[in-house]
Parts: C-alpha cells; structure tokens; sequence
C-alpha cells in the first residue's frame, strides 16, 4: 500500500454505468505467526508459580495440568472460522474439550519420548523463532502506531492527492440506438428526464431515483461513459451513448472537486499502514547488520526476496 492508496474509497452501490471492479487483494504483511495451540497449560505442582493476573482463573484440571480461563484465548486461535458466530456456552465448551485432548495426547506422547526425538527440537526451536518473531513485530507496531505518526501519514497522503474531479450524472439505459434516439428526442420536446428514467431505464438500480448515479470520479464509470460525461456541462443532456451495457442518454447535473476523506474515515487503514511499515522497516534493519552465509550457493549469487506471507 502507498499513502495515494490510503485515498481510495470504494462505493457500495453498483450500477450499469459504472466500470467493473476487480477486488484488490490486501497486500502482504509480516504475519504474526501463533503456534498451534500448544497452550499455556501447566501442570500443577508445588513449584509452580502464582498466576500474575488475578483474574486469569483456573478453570480445569486434566491429570494435574491446570487449563486457565486465557489458554482458552490461545486455543480460539485455532478455530477462528469454524467456532464464528457459535453461542459463547457451545464455543467455550468445544475450546475446553479441545485443551483437554492437547494435554492428554501429548501427555501420551511424552511417555513415548517423542519430545526427546532430534526432528521434534528442530520443528519445537522453528515454532519459538516464530513465536519469538511475531511478538517483536507485534510490540513494534503497537509501538509505531501513535496518534501523531498516523496523523502525520494522513497529512501527507493529503498533500499527495490530487484533486480529482467528480460528475454528478442521470442516464437512461436501453437495449437498441433507435431507443436511446427516440428517448433524445422527448427530451427535446420537454419531457422530464428523471421521469423517462423511471419508465425506461433497465438500470433498476437508478431507475427508482430517476436514473441518478450520484457523484463518482472518472475512474469509476466505464470509459465511454465517462469520456462524453466529463466533457458536458451542468443542464446538459447527450446523444445516445454505447457502452457494454447497452446504449444511454446522459444528463450532468453537477461537477465539483472531490472531497478528501476525514482522518478519522481513514484511520483503520492508516493504522494498518503504519503497523506494516514499521515491521518491513525492522526486518531490513536487522537484515543490513546480519551476517547471513548461504553455503548452497556461489559466494556472491544474489539471494531472493522471502515469499510474501499469507
């Protein structure tokens, strides 16, 4: 994302006049990686320490373990699409069982000594390097995403965009030219154009509000709608018009500068934007005072960027 992007703001009403959108695919973050639910349980003993938050109660035991009201947190993480949306009682049952098995299968586990295994210490200090990583970038985006940096981006995206022009527009859109020419000309003998556009209009969309399709900008209209209403006047109604959707007759009823968007409309995103940069910006700095050594490669073959997270 650029600070020009932080501008756009996609509108919620479709109509036939308007230039197909392509959805924009959110662009890579870091991801803050989370190991699968190997939770915070603990297994209770005299040695172990007081929990730190008071209200962080103990809500099961399982062979000794404790499983706490946050390991809960811990194991939703798992299922944040399968329990969306389930009643609070149904999904805290379900997170408890799921603990439950964790400790027991993997209680089964370690009196096999599969933890001692060399390929289960490599995958177990590959899960705490990520860990490890997602918190730093986690605390270092909290970090950067202060009130005064993101109104700082926001000023500047302001400085950055340019003013472009929108067109308040009413169309007719029918099937055939001779349609749209008979439509021309009822309207130059007098009849009322939002009227027609409620009787003829096959855009339904606008047809109930007399063909008006609000303010928009150039890009958001087809082109050949956009090339001819761009260059008419307010009050002024055009020949007939051939897009992919049929054939229309346009009217302008306003022209002005479109309006910039409040920082407060735009914050999530900023903040977003912010948070991102940051952690892009840590990951290069430690990767310019790194001495990183590629023993698969020639000495100096240049190495590829890491694959964007997803």
């Amino acid at each position: 994302m650029t600070i020009s992007n932080l501008l756009s703001s996609p509108r919620s009403r479709p109509a036939p006049a308007r230039q197909p959108r392509t959805s924009v695919a959110a662009l890579a973050a870091l991801a803050l990686l989370v190991l699968p639910a190997v939770t915070g349980c603990t297994k209770e003993s005299s040695s172990q320490p007081a929990a730190t938050d008071p209200t962080d109660t103990v809500i099961a035991r399982v062979n000794g373990v404790e499983i706490r009201q946050s390991d809960l947190a811990f194991a939703e993480e798992d299922f944040s699409n399968e329990l969306r949306g389930a009643p609070p009682d149904v999904k805290r049952e379900q997170l408890i069982a799921y603990l439950t098995d964790v400790i027991l299968v993997s209680q089964a586990a370690e009196k096999k000594s599969m933890g001692d295994s060399a390929e289960f210490k490599r995958r177990q200090a590959f899960l705490r390097n990520k860990l490890l990583m997602g918190a730093l970038l986690q605390q270092r985006s909290k970090e950067a995403a202060t009130e005064e940096e993101m109104r700082k981006v926001y000023d500047e995206a302001m400085k950055q965009a340019s003013s472009e022009e929108e067109v308040r527009a009413r169309h007719i859109l029918v099937e055939t030219e001779d349609e749209a020419k008979a439509i021309v000309e009822q309207l130059k003998g007098g009849a009322d154009f939002a009227a027609l556009a409620k009787e003829k209009s096959k855009d339904t969309g606008s047809a109930q509000n007399g063909g008006d399709l609000d303010f928009m900008g150039k890009s958001e209209l087809v082109p050949e709608f956009a090339e001819v209403a761009f260059k008419m006047y307010p009050g002024q109604t055009s020949n007939p018009v051939k897009t992919q959707f049929g054939w229309h007759v346009i009217k302008v009823e306003e022209k002005r500068a479109r309006a910039a968007p409040p920082f407060e409309a735009l914050k999530d995103r900023i903040e977003a934007f912010v948070m991102r940069k940051a952690q892009t910006e840590l990951v290069a700095q430690l990767r310019e005072g790194a001495k990183v050594e590629r023993l698969d490669k020639p000495e100096g073959s240049p190495t590829p960027p890491p694959p964007p997270k997803k």
